[in-house]
Order: structure tokens, then C-alpha cells, then sequence
């Protein structure tokens, strides 16, 4: 099944960073966000970030609980984010976290998308199965 959507990012809070050397930094940072198509809820991401002296040059891993309604079942679920920036070629991997869906979505399993258009709008294709 494949649920699609956008979403809304708010409350980009970061923390000072907890390592930081050689050009190299090392931060945390969480926000939230809210979903809305195939997928309605909130979510909170908590990022951990690492930059590089080279701008275009940069990773964040993550882990996302969100918790809503998809597809008309309700309960929640975690994602992990692995997104790599070599010199502005991008590379992201968002995979539910096998497991960790609760209520009307246990035994959820899939891999998401995220697309940022150039106006800035957020969207999501949600590839899942369900029991």
C-alpha cells in the first residue's frame, strides 16, 4: 500500500552543539511535525546532526515517533532517518522501525519518502504493509 501526504515542520530547537572541533560539529536538535493526506498526526524527531567545513557536506540520523491515523487505523509508530549530503548529492532513508507500531498499527512495516519542493512545501510517500 502507498498512503501520501504533506507535512509541517515547527519548533526547530537545537541545542549547542556537543562537539565541535576541526570543522567538524556535532549537535542534537527536535522538532515536531504535523501531518496531513493519507497520514494525519504529529510527530517529534529528535536529530543528531554532524557538519563539516565543506557547506554542501553534512548527516543527520534520527529517530521520529508519530502518532496518529493512517489509512483510517489509529496509533502510532517510530522511523529512523539516515540522510547523507556528499557535496550536495543527498541521499535519505526513512524505515519503520520494525515493531514499534502500536494500536490499530501493529505489525506496520515500510520505508517513506520525504520531497521538499522548491516553494518549501514538505511531502511524504509512505511504501507499508499491514497484517
Amino acid at each position: 500500500m502507498t498512503a501520501k501526504g504533506t507535512f509541517d515542520t515547527a519548533g526547530w530547537d537545537a541545542k549547542p552543539p556537543f562537539d565541535e572541533r576541526d570543522g567538524i560539529t556535532l549537535g542534537l536538535v527536535s522538532m515536531t511535525k504535523t501531518f496531513h493526506g493519507d497520514l494525519t498526526g504529529t510527530s517529534v524527531v529528535n536529530l543528531m546532526v554532524a557538519s563539516t567545513p565543506v557547506e554542501e557536506s553534512r548527516v543527520y540520523v534520527a529517530l521520529e515517533r508519530i502518532e496518529g491515523t493512517l489509512e483510517g487505523r489509529k496509533g502510532s509508530f517510530v522511523v529512523a532517518h539516515h540522510a547523507v549530503s556528499d557535496r550536495g548529492r543527498q541521499s535519505l532513508t526513512v524505515t519503520v522501525v520494525p515493531d514499534s507500531a502500536t494500536g490499530e498499527l501493529t505489525g506496520l512495516r515500510g520505508h517513506m519518502t520525504i520531497t521538499i519542493a522548491a516553494d518549501g512545501t514538505h511531502s511524504y510517500t509512505l511504501d507499508h504493509t499491514l497484517p
